[in-house]
């Protein structure tokens, strides 16, 4: 009797076309991540800060790995970005590259690292050579336009972060939500088209409002990255140990918990701490073996030398 043959399932991914034959994993480009406000990919992004948050994005399929200035708070228990540094980020960066190799790594320029022209330049430079990230992120729109265009012009590849920008929270007086009034969103309305005048391939929106991010994205050709700006954005970023459950200091309102990582480890290493003082670990599993030959005479050995 004939038979049908079913067609075997195919992994759930993303974009099937992002892996190759050989099963490695092709990093996205930027005409790929302009091209997704178009085509109506939804990009996702994610704040790597050290190798193994890379690994764990490649393994993920995440399309950019964002290199965050976060990593000041996460990776080094600072209050706030603003300690972050160029030597700091490009560091990281380093590592983030070497655990993500196949994946587009965006990183975030650092506090006062682009508030000149030259200085920017210098800056992003570094990043790109040493790091070897695939494109640069400082904040600002309207204000920081020249500076955008400069990079875009000596052939880097730029974006933008507007709403609540991390690096102007002492003018904001914290961590507050932009945008609630019209006025307001107005001039986040002008800083996006800014970026976009300025060349920037994509911008994220932080901390704004869902319905202001969206008619602003709306009136972009660019792709827009939310976080804590909605579902209707283009793609969205949480920070890797947000989402995990790792960092634990506080939780923003926009973030989700998709694991306790912190739980669990904590778990594990209380285990530990009760299996050491129980004198139950390390087992017979967990402990390396000698030849009883050797051992034997090994032990005749010691036994004459105390005797000497």
């Amino acid at each position: 009797m004939a038979t049908t043959e079913t067609a075997p399932a195919k992994p759930a991914q993303a974009k099937p076309e992002a892996n190759k034959a050989d099963g490695k994993r092709e990093k996205r480009t930027i005409t790929e991540i302009r091209e997704s406000k178009r085509t109506g990919e939804k990009m996702v992004y994610m704040s790597v800060p050290d190798y193994t948050s890379a690994q764990w994005a490649e393994m993920a399929g995440v399309d950019v790995a964002v290199l965050g200035d976060s990593l000041a708070m996460i990776a080094h228990g600072h209050r706030n970005t603003i300690t972050a540094t160029m030597d700091m980020m490009v560091m990281h960066g380093q590592a983030v590259r070497r655990g993500a190799p196949n994946t587009f790594v965006l990183g975030c320029m650092p506090y006062q690292s682009y508030n000149t022209v030259d200085r920017a330049l210098i800056n992003a430079t570094r990043f790109m050579q040493e790091s070897l990230c695939d494109a640069v992120k400082p904040q600002g729109g309207k204000s920081q336009a020249h500076i955008l265009r400069a990079l875009v012009d000596a052939g880097i590849p730029t974006a933008s972060h507007i709403g609540l920008t991390p690096h102007a929270i002492a003018i904001f007086g914290g961590f507050k939500i932009q945008g609630r009034t019209a006025e307001a969103a107005m001039k986040i309305l002008e800083d996006a088209l800014a970026i976009e005048d300025a060349g920037c391939f994509m911008l994220e929106f932080e901390a704004v409002p869902a319905k202001i991010a969206r008619l602003i994205s709306e009136q972009l050709t660019i792709p827009t990255i939310g976080i804590g700006a909605g579902v209707d954005c283009d793609g969205q970023i949480l920070l890797c140990y947000d989402l995990l459950g790792v960092f634990t200091d506080f939780k923003p309102k926009f973030t989700k918990r998709y694991a306790k990582l912190t739980e669990v480890a904590i778990g594990g290493i209380m285990q530990y701490v009760k299996e050491v003082k129980e004198g139950t670990f390390p087992d017979d599993d967990h402990s390396y073996t000698v030849n009883e030959a050797e051992y034997e005479k090994f032990a005749a050995m010691v036994a004459k030398r105390r005797q000497v």
